[in-house]
Parts: C-alpha cells; sequence; structure tokens
C-alpha cells in the first residue's frame, strides 16, 4: 500500500512572502532595463565612467547579463526546487526568472518559470 504524501503547497504566509520577492525582484529589474540600461543618458554617462551606485549596479548588471548568470541560477534553483521542494529555492528562483526574463536571459529563464510551476506538483519533503 502506497502513502501518498501532501503536494508542495506554500501556506498563506509563504506565498505572500513570494509574491513580495517575485514583485520586487520584477519592479527592480524593469527599474534596472527602463531608467538605466535603456536610457540614453544614464546609458552614456554610467558607459563613460561616472562613479555611482545605479552605475556600479548597471555595470554589474551587464556583467551577470553577458554571462547568462541570471538565467542559469534560475534553472539551478528550480531544479533544486523541482528535486526537493523548499521555499528557499522557489523564492530564490523566481527572483532570478523575474530578473532574467526582464533583461533577456529569457530562454534559460522560461525554462526556470516552467520547472518552478512544475514543483507544486511535487510531494513536500518529508518531516524530520
Amino acid at each position: 500500500m502506497a502513502v501518498h504524501r501532501p503536494l508542495f503547497l506554500p501556506t498563506a504566509r509563504q506565498l505572500n512572502w513570494l509574491l513580495v520577492v517575485g514583485f520586487l525582484a520584477l519592479g527592480e529589474a524593469l527599474y534596472l532595463r527602463y531608467l538605466a540600461i535603456e536610457n540614453g543618458t544614464v546609458s552614456l554617462a554610467c558607459q563613460a565612467g561616472l562613479r555611482t551606485w545605479l552605475c556600479d549596479t548597471f555595470r554589474l548588471t551587464i556583467f551577470l547579463f553577458r554571462h547568462e548568470i541570471f538565467g542559469g541560477v534560475a534553472l539551478a534553483a528550480a531544479v533544486l526546487n523541482l528535486i526537493r521542494p523548499s521555499l528557499v529555492l522557489a523564492a530564490l528562483a523566481l527572483a532570478a526568472a523575474a530578473f532574467g526574463l526582464v533583461l533577456h536571459n529569457a530562454d534559460l529563464s522560461a525554462l526556470a518559470a516552467g520547472a518552478l510551476i512544475l514543483s507544486l506538483a511535487r510531494p513536500a519533503p518529508a518531516p524530520g
């Protein structure tokens, strides 16, 4: 006789935290893309060597984009979450996927989003 464990479903409080993480990551990614990267004045000033927190973040974002770090982190966290569901891994995958989708690392980030959705159909980890 097979013992059925419940599915990995976050509680209402955990879901609220996931929503906060997801919307903050999405908002920051949109801010960086449209107010720094695609804004000609800010982009040119940062590329010319302006030393502000926005330009430092701009340079870091460009570096991470070129090496597809957003999509890679999102996919790694989503696959780990698919194997062993965890709220921390789900939050990390959600945030990295949001950054990746907005900042043109869409191939790996979309795959990560799909794996993240599939992880909700997995059984919850056994207690202790």
